[in-house]
This record gives structure tokens, sequence and C-alpha cells, in this order.
């Protein structure tokens, strides 16, 4: 009776070790599975990081996204009230965005309806820019290039294609203080036009179509 016994205790301690590591190893696999599976997720904020925790990307609503980050901190508050996402460089350093936002006032007016994707320069601000808004007040869509270095608070304009909110389609090329040269422009009606301004803003000479172009 006693080996009986003996035996029976051997085959449950057997029986319950194999249970403890069926369940340690479907834990294990669970908590470093890399593929996870969700019909839904919902959060106000998403960050995304490598392996060792630094910072790549946030995706978040108008209330949680941060001001500007550099190395993984917080450095500059922003007023940022779009919803969108931030992308940050292989430092944890913000290096470009897209942000989105639009909706009517009380009396059927469209406020701050736009989207931006920018890409910034390393150590400095935002070099590229596509951007398009459509709003009570401002109507144009188009590319935006700006000189900026570390440390240099001016950004100038230098290039612009695009259409502004008369419907005309322009492209500038400015110098490095900002200022337009080169105006290339087609007017809603079909004019067209290339300007070449200096420093002051005056106009030194325009080319336009001839009269046997025009009826081509």
């Amino acid at each position: 009776m006693e080996k009986i016994n003996q035996r029976i205790l051997f085959i449950y301690s057997v029986l319950a070790t194999l249970v403890l590591i069926f369940v340690g190893v479907t834990f294990i696999k669970d908590k470093y599975s890399q593929i996870q599976t969700f019909d839904q997720i919902q959060a106000q904020q998403i960050k995304i990081v490598e392996p060792d925790g630094t910072l790549r990307m946030i995706i978040s609503n108008s209330k949680k996204l941060p001001g500007v980050i550099v190395h993984g901190k917080e450095v500059e508050k922003v007023d940022r009230p779009q919803a969108g996402m931030l992308f940050y460089n292989d430092e944890a350093s913000e290096d470009g965005g897209l942000i989105f936002s639009g909706s009517k006032d009380k009396d059927g007016k469209v406020n701050n309806a736009g989207v931006s994707l920018s890409f910034d320069s390393y150590g400095a601000k935002q070099e590229v820019n596509l951007i398009g808004v459509n709003d009570k007040d401002e109507k144009f869509a188009g590319l935006a290039i700006t000189d900026t270095y570390p440390g240099n608070k001016k950004t100038p304009s230098r290039v612009w294609v695009g259409r502004d909110d008369d419907g005309t389609s322009e492209l500038a090329l400015m110098d490095s203080t900002g200022k337009s040269r080169i105006v290339l422009k087609v007017l809603p009606n079909g004019q067209s036009s290339m300007n070449f301004l200096d420093e002051k803003g005056h106009i030194l000479r325009s080319i336009l179509p001839t009269a046997s172009e025009l009826t081509r």
C-alpha cells in the first residue's frame, strides 16, 4: 500500500511539474511575443520607441501633442492645437511631423482647416513643408522650402511652389534673406508671366507670352 501511495505521489508530482512548465512557457511566450493582434485600439497618445526605449514617434490627439523634444526631453512648450504625429531621429530629437485640424464655428464658418507635413534639418527647425489650408481666412496649398541652421532662429523662405488664395499658381525663388527674386505665375484666366525682382521687390524685367504664343 505504501509503494502504491509513493507511486501516486510521484505521478502527481510529475504532472504538477509539467503543468507548471506549460503555464510558465505560455506566460513567457505571451509576454515576449513580437506580434499582438487587436480588433481595435483606442488611445489619446501612442509612443513608438526603440528596444532601448529611445523615442521615435508620437501619435497624439490635440490635447496631448507635446512641445519640442530634444534628446528625449521637452525643451520648449509649443502651442499645437492640432492632432497628428511627430517624428524623432536616432537621438530622440524632433525632426518633423504631420498635423491636421479643421472645424466650423457657431456661424458655420470653417476654422483652422488644413494639413501640414514637415521635415526638419538636423539640430534646427523646419526645412521642408508640404501644406494645405482652406478655411475662412486663408486658402492655399503648396510646397515650401526654407533655410535653417542650428542655433539660427531665422528661417527665410527660399522656394514656394503652390496655389494662392486667389487661385493663382506660382513658383517663387527667394534669396538668402527670403526676398522674392524670380516669380513665375499663371492666373486663373490663364495669363502667365515671369518676373525678375530686385532686393526691394521692384520688377527689373517681366517676360510675357507673345501674341503668337497666346493664339497657338
